[in-house]
């Protein structure tokens, strides 16, 4: 049982799966919070554009 412990302490094949498992969800994290904050800044694009073009619009009617 001793050996048996031991062995499955020093085991490292599951170490690479892990490491690979942590850094995915470390970037799908980061373009999560990417994408949201960009999303105010073309959410803020639109409106000023929406803007403008309604008032081309009422301005040459």
């Amino acid at each position: 049982m001793k050996t048996f412990l031991y062995n499955f302490i020093q085991d490292e094949q599951g170490q690479d799966l892990i490491e690979y498992t942590l850094l995915l969800a470390f970037v799908c994290l980061a373009s999560a919070a990417l994408f949201i904050s960009a999303g105010g800044s073309v959410g803020g694009i639109w409106s000023a554009t929406n803007s403008r073009l309604a008032a081309a619009n009422t301005s040459a009617s």
